[in-house]
């Protein structure tokens, strides 16, 4: 009914390797001290090649902050969030707080 092959059904797949895992923690330690290495300085600092820092990174979505072109144009039929701040006026330190989830480590992986 879904168009599945019946060997992927009972296939598992192998579990992460511990080198793997290891190299993981270490560009995600890398990559929140500095998110501007592509994978070029993260092969260099992981001493890996930089195929496999390139697969590392995009297994979880990540990529150098580097300006890109057109940026700043909007995409066709892209809606605008209001600016939920625009009349608060911020008195003190801690008023006003902001968080942002992109992957989570965990012991095993990452979520």
């Amino acid at each position: 009914m879904l168009g599945l092959a019946r060997s992927t059904y009972y296939h598992a797949p192998p579990p992460e390797s511990a080198e793997n895992l290891r190299l993981r923690r270490r560009r995600d330690e890398l990559y929140r001290k500095r998110p501007f290495f592509g994978s070029r300085k993260m092969a260099v600092e992981l001493g890996v090649n930089r195929k496999r820092a390139q697969r590392l990174m995009r297994l979880l979505g990540i990529e150098a902050h580097d300006a890109k072109p057109h940026l700043s144009r909007p995409a066709p039929g892209h809606e605008v969030s209001p600016y939920l701040l625009r009349h608060v006026t911020i008195q003190h330190s801690h008023h006003v707080w902001s968080s942002d989830i992109t992957y989570i480590p965990l012991q095993g992986g990452f979520l």
